[in-house]
């Protein structure tokens, strides 16, 4: 069982660092540089380099999810260290764990509807449904690593869903579109490069939770009790989601020779 969850989490990394290498790359990169270029040379270099970057991508994507799963399945619901040692499973734990990973229909129904018009507001609405989340983890008996890995598997499943849901058809017909000489149906356009957004503010509470769900608290961290430990989350990902803000706006000033 030990080799197992060690390899496990070996392939975890390798495809995480695959697939949120390659989600930084179109955000902060070839985001920018799509506006550089003009029709004639999208047409020439985007068939060829966004398939072959698409396909690391999703398949990266997909790994990860699939893994993130199995270290559940065997550290977590197997070594049953997902509940505090005085709780049990009840309705509200099964159904913290079913969220998780129904999450991505919530998410996509929020974000097709008027609430999702307006990024601040959709922001808002989504950081407030993370804080009751994570806040009915605790106080339905989910321990501190527990809650964190959990939350995180959230957000990883919102990703891969979005990845070969929501990215990956549209980016095939927008491809298919400059191929052919053709302009892309500006809402798909729109459609994949909001889903990518979301992923990459996503991906920074996301890795927090994959690394501080080893770390048990006790007493206080930066004088947050242990009792309310999942604050810490929720002010991760604030000062997350500031980063990354920060980082498009300096991807947009970074420029070539």
């Amino acid at each position: 069982m030990d080799v197992l969850s060690s390899l496990t989490r070996w392939i975890h990394i390798l495809a995480g660092i695959l697939w949120i290498g390659m989600l930084y790359f179109f955000n902060f990169v070839n985001g920018p540089f799509q506006g550089t270029q003009d029709g004639e040379t999208k047409k020439k270099v985007n068939p060829e380099l966004m398939p072959r970057v698409l396909y690391f991508f999703r398949w990266g994507a997909a790994w990860t999810w699939f893994t993130g799963v199995l270290l559940l399945l065997l550290v977590f619901y197997h070594g049953r260290i997902t509940l505090e040692p005085e709780a049990s499973w009840s309705a509200g734990s099964i159904a913290m764990v079913a969220l998780a990973f129904l999450a991505p229909f919530v998410y996509d129904a929020l974000h097709k509807s008027a609430l999702g018009k307006d990024p601040k507001t959709f922001g808002g609405i989504a950081f407030v449904l993370v804080a009751a989340v994570i806040c009915t983890m605790h106080y339905t008996g989910f321990t501190y690593r527990a809650y964190n890995i959990h939350i995180a598997g959230l957000f990883g499943t919102i990703m891969a869903f979005n990845v070969w849901f929501r990215i990956w058809p549209a980016q095939q017909k927008i491809v298919r579109a400059v191929k052919e000489g053709t302009a892309p149906d500006a809402a798909l356009v729109a459609l994949a490069g909001a889903r990518s957004r979301h992923n990459t503010y996503m991906s920074v509470p996301l890795l927090w939770g994959m690394i501080d769900q080893h770390t048990v608290t006790t007493g206080t961290t930066l004088g947050i009790p242990s009792a309310y430990g999942f604050v810490l989350f929720l002010l991760v990902t604030l000062v997350g989601w500031h980063l990354v803000f920060q980082l498009y706006k300096a991807a947009g000033r970074v420029k070539g020779f």
